[in-house]
């Protein structure tokens, strides 16, 4: 008995020893994440009117991605809205790295299209996960329902054979 709890032990401390050793690395691992996010963040000036512009956009699609769930022809209309403007995002980075000078104070548009998939693309599917999400909460409550009939229908027909 004294030896199990010997290993137990052994066993408990090199699990602790582990975690300490992942949570430090972790935390480390993070810093320069963050810093790079807090510096991208800072790089951009969020007075420019076209940004204001898109993130009321962004705020109008998701107001109306919320009141519009129960609609699901609409709702499939904005999934597909959603994802063709993820899908055409590389084009729209090329031709807005091409005119930036027309509309930014500053060239945002780099060639690997880090500016349009944070602030174009993951928007957008983030409105498209959440009509997914509800697409699927609808799905499943349709299916109870149909269920519930069919358990309705089954029982009005026990019902009339045994009268």
């Amino acid at each position: 008995m004294d030896e199990l709890k010997t290993a137990l032990d052994e066993h408990m401390d090199l699990v602790s020893h582990l975690f300490e050793n992942l949570s430090s690395q972790l935390r480390s691992g993070m810093r320069p994440a963050l810093d790079n996010f807090i510096g991208f963040f800072h790089a951009i000036d969020w007075k420019e009117p076209w940004l204001m512009g898109l993130m009321g956009f962004y705020v109008i699609l998701l107001i109306v991605a919320i009141f519009s769930r129960k609609n699901i022809n609409f709702q499939t209309f904005l999934f597909l809205f959603s994802l063709a403007g993820v899908y055409f995002a590389e084009n729209m980075n090329a031709l807005l790295a091409y005119n930036w000078q027309r509309f930014a104070g500053q060239n945002y548009f780099d060639a690997h299209g880090v500016f349009v998939s944070v602030l174009w693309s993951g928007p957008l599917l983030v409105v498209a996960v959440i009509i997914l999400v509800n697409t699927l909460f609808s799905t499943c409550q349709l299916m109870v329902r149909w269920k519930r009939a069919e358990l309705r229908h089954r029982a009005r027909l026990a019902r009339e054979k045994t009268e």
